[in-house]
């Protein structure tokens, strides 16, 4: 089968589509024929490497897919060929008891596809049973393959890890992110007044149409003294990030008392620096979050068939313009997600 491999860390270049053989599923996985995968942050890290984190290459990347059944190993019962199926990027062991209580995004094993395994990049692709659910009718392959990672990542951002209340004020940076344009809609079903920046004004057109009630355009505008504008100095109750170092001190100082500081990564540089001072004077919280649980993730699908959430796509890239499309993500020029097809209609049901 046709796969991207990367072999060694580095820039474009490293992204080889080369032929490798077919992987073949053991007892309780299943292997799928990719119909579409989308493109995450992640991927770039994948391929850059990160100082002190070993990948085991040669690594096929990738985390999110869709596609069909193509064929079962033994002992899955409840998928059968041709199931029309969207991948959980998240893998744990599924036994230990922080995955029996729900939280297996914290188990000692866990793992993400096209970073602790072979990934989405590829025709096919081999996962246990319980990674995969029944893709959204109401998407073809390439929404489906959209939304998995950035939307479970944003869903425990602020549902479970800032306790995100109706009535409350958000502030969402990158708003053209797949990560934060998730995180507008979300916020929106969960009651909350949303502030969103971006850097350009078609992104800020972009966030008003996801839910954003205001937007900041963060190369012209100074987002504290608009976010205090827009709050008569109150600040935000949570900011929701994931730029990190040109952005961290900033957002502490947009926060109220008792606000939540949220990330998932830091995108612009992980030495983030502030005065600390607001953080006990306030009552701040500084709050990590990866990725969340299996039983979030088919809450997050359920919303998506019943069409209150919408992943957004930015563009739709064969596989062999996989390079372009890691150098559109990386340039921050797409609003949404990138998808790569896999085949020559990932669009339709």
């Amino acid at each position: 089968m046709r796969a991207v491999r990367i072999h060694e860390h580095g820039g474009l270049d490293k992204l080889v589509i080369e032929e490798v053989a077919v992987p073949e599923p053991g007892p309780g996985e299943v292997r799928v024929r990719l119909r579409a995968a989308g493109l995450n942050h992640l991927d770039l890290w994948v391929r850059r490497g990160v100082p002190g984190h070993n990948f085991p290459l040669p690594l096929i990347p990738g985390c999110d897919g869709a596609g069909s059944v193509d064929t079962v190993g033994t002992g899955v019962k409840r998928w059968k060929e041709g199931d029309n199926v969207v991948l959980a990027p998240g893998l744990s062991c599924g036994t230990c008891a922080l995955c029996l209580a729900g939280q297996d995004q914290l188990c000692a094993s866990y793992g993400i596809l096209g970073e602790t395994r072979d990934g989405t990049n590829a025709s096919c692709v081999v996962v246990p049973e319980r990674n995969l659910m029944a893709k959204p009718t109401n998407l073809g392959f390439a929404e489906a393959a959209a939304f998995p990672l950035t939307f479970l990542t944003a869903w425990h951002m602020l549902s479970a890890r800032a306790r995100l209340r109706p009535g409350e004020t958000v502030l969402v940076h990158a708003a053209g992110s797949g990560v934060s344009s998730a995180a507008i809609q979300m916020a929106a079903v969960l009651g909350a007044r949303i502030i969103a920046t971006a850097g350009s004004p078609e992104k800020l057109e972009r966030a008003r149409s996801l839910g954003a009630d205001h937007v900041i355009d963060y190369r012209a505008q100074d987002f504290v003294a608009e976010v205090k504008a827009l709050t008569a100095r109150r600040g935000v109750d949570v900011v929701f990030d994931h730029v990190g170092q040109d952005t961290f001190s900033g957002s502490l100082r947009c926060l109220a008392k008792g606000g939540r500081y949220v990330f998932c990564g830091a995108t612009s540089g992980f030495e983030m620096v502030a005065d600390f001072r607001p953080v006990f004077f306030k009552s701040l919280s500084v709050l990590g979050s990866t990725m969340g649980s299996q039983g979030e993730l088919r809450l997050l699908r359920d919303l998506v068939e019943d069409g209150r959430l919408k992943p957004a796509v930015d563009s739709v890239m064969p596989l062999d313009r996989i390079a372009d499309a890691h150098g559109r993500l990386e340039r921050r020029e797409a609003f949404g997600k990138i998808v790569l097809s896999i085949d020559s209609d990932p669009e339709h049901p």
